[in-house]
């Protein structure tokens, strides 16, 4: 599950459908653009926090992933803790992903 999730976040990050790190999630999630919020394992306490929050107002599901930072720097380049998903397709085969 991991490998296809990592799969897919890749082909998201090259199709420009992704936003990593703090700011731009944040930015994503207030301009009603993300559809779908991942937050890494090694999350702070506090970074989660704020996203709990952030995530409750956009209203835009939050998952924590089984992942590191440095999991998704292997497979996007970009090492983040907290990622949006700003497309509605990839979105639901994550979601359905992290089902199974």
């Amino acid at each position: 599950m991991n490998e296809k999730l990592l799969s897919y976040l890749g082909l998201a990050r090259a199709a420009n459908l992704c936003s990593f790190g703090h700011d731009a999630a944040k930015s994503a999630l207030r301009s009603g653009k993300a559809r779908l919020c991942l937050l890494c394992e090694d999350a702070s306490p506090r970074l989660a926090e704020e996203f709990i929050y952030q995530t409750q107002q956009a209203r835009v599901p939050l998952h924590r992933i089984a992942l590191t930072s440095q999991d998704i720097k292997g497979a996007t380049q970009y090492k983040a803790a907290v990622i949006t998903v700003n497309d509605k397709g990839f979105a639901a085969k994550i979601v359905s992903l992290l089902s199974t």
